[in-house]
């Protein structure tokens, strides 16, 4: 492999010649050879957004040429545009604020932009991170990645999953089933109602997440090292947070708080609970869908999934409830990153919180597994769900539990002693009624008419 000499304010450090990183991003790799995670992609494209917008800035207040800020635009829609992927290869596992990707971005700029334009000097610190601190910056681009992660990738797939439960209720509005509390049989209702509740977690979970990630809209950007703003014009805050804005096609602005911007991680604390929240929904979706499958004849074979793929490589014929075990793994997942969040968050030291990339990877992580997740669950599951009719009007002719409509009529201890008495001899609720004399046989088909239960 070959090698070039590159220097930082540390000295020398030899580099792959082939690779557009610096000195900084080369010690980082070096010093930090901690795990297989590195920092997310959607961070480095809002950390190439965030540097476009800072060289129009500091242009427009007369502190960058025109001709340098031309060229770290160029470099930064290059990286946008997914051309130099392999020169972001720093791990998640590195110093707290964040300085060593901050870093990589600036180097990698400054090297492409130097590359395209000749004779031109373009320096990581001086020039792409001018107006700015890696103590700001990273907050940031990590608010940034979060609003655009969620808005490219988990809420279409939510509004996908909505839709189709939507029209699953549609399609099952004329079939009555038994209801289960405590998961014993309860009373009817209709299976498009049991749909419903899916279908209002999804939209809460939606409404929630809209609700909370507005916090994470308020920028650091301008905060510099501990919130005073040293080395920034006046103005830059608001106008970077304005270009940021034109670039992303989202509603972001400088927080007016810099110190609190710079401590704090509770923006990211609330949207995670409502991603938290959501996986738990969709926990609770996965289960009562795998439950209702269960089978084929000797569960509860109330509804029929897809099947996607053999389910067993001993037991021919097996076929398992896959997506529903992808979704509820990816929920859990989502539960570890909270409390990780949650604890990450709590560490807002004096005038920095210096676990930003942890937060950062566990926030991007929960909203990729979230999104794809519930895309994956819809289309191979979800949208090819059917409900068995017979068995569920079998489950329903069987249940004890339709005795609760008489109650109002021979009382609550007399209908537990139906019921009680039909379940003992193995009998119908009907018959157990009968021959105890608490009605005759044309009142109880009268009262009991699951129809008119729900």
């Amino acid at each position: 492999m070959e090698y070039r000499i590159e220097h930082d304010t540390m000295g020398e450090v030899r580099i792959p010649a082939a690779h557009l990183w610096g000195a900084q991003t080369q010690r980082s790799l070096e010093n930090f050879r901690v795990g297989s995670e590195t920092m997310p992609a959607e961070v480095i494209r809002a950390f190439a957004y965030l540097k476009i917008a800072a060289a129009r800035t500091n242009a427009s207040l007369g502190k960058l040429d025109a001709e340098r800020a031309a060229a770290v635009e160029e470099a930064c829609l290059a990286i946008l545009r997914g051309e130099y992927p392999e020169e972001f290869p720093l791990k998640v596992w590195q110093t707290g604020s964040g300085t060593q990707t901050n870093m990589n971005v600036n180097e990698v700029i400054a090297h492409i932009a130097e590359r395209d334009h000749p004779g031109l000097s373009v320096h990581p610190n001086d020039h792409v991170n001018m107006s700015q601190s890696s103590n700001d910056t990273f907050p940031t681009a990590l608010h940034m990645a979060a609003v655009l992660a969620l808005r490219d990738c988990l809420y279409p797939a939510l509004e996908k999953m909505i839709a189709t439960l939507r029209r699953l209720e549609e399609e099952n509005a004329d079939v009555i089933k038994i209801g289960r509390t405590h998961l014993q049989d309860a009373v009817p209702l209709r299976f498009s109602q049991e749909i419903s509740g899916w279908r209002g977690m999804m939209e809460a979970g939606l409404r929630m997440l809209r609700e909370t990630s507005g916090h994470l809209r308020e920028l650091a950007i301008g905060g510099t090292a501990v919130g005073t703003g040293l080395n920034c014009p006046a103005g830059f805050a608001d106008k970077c947070a304005a270009e940021i804005s034109a670039l992303t096609g989202e509603d972001f602005r400088s927080e007016a708080n810099k110190f609190h911007a710079l401590t704090a991680r509770d923006a990211c604390v609330v949207t995670h609970g409502a991603l938290k929240a959501l996986a738990a929904d969709l926990m609770k979706i996965a289960n009562d869908v795998r439950f209702l499958a269960s089978g084929p004849r000797c569960g509860c074979g109330e509804i029929s999934i897809p099947e996607n793929e053999p389910g067993s490589s001993i037991m021919p014929g097996k076929v398992n409830p896959t997506q529903c075990e992808m979704i509820t793994m990816a929920a859990v997942q989502v539960m570890g990153n909270d409390a990780a969040v949650g604890f990450a968050a709590s560490q807002g030291n004096f005038e920095l919180n210096v676990f930003l990339p942890v937060l950062a990877y566990d926030m991007i992580q929960s909203i990729r597994l979230l999104g794809d997740g519930m895309a994956s669950f819809e289309r191979n599951c979800l949208a090819g769900l059917r409900a068995n009719r017979e068995r569920m009007a079998e489950n329903l002719e069987r249940s004890l539990m339709l005795v609760t409509a008489l109650s109002p009529e021979i009382g609550y201890e007399n209908a537990a002693a139906a019921a009680r008495k039909a379940f003992e001899e193995g009998t119908t609720l009907r018959q157990a009624v009968l021959s105890l004399g608490f009605m005759d046989a044309e009142e109880y088909e009268r009262k009991v008419r699951p129809e008119n239960m729900v």
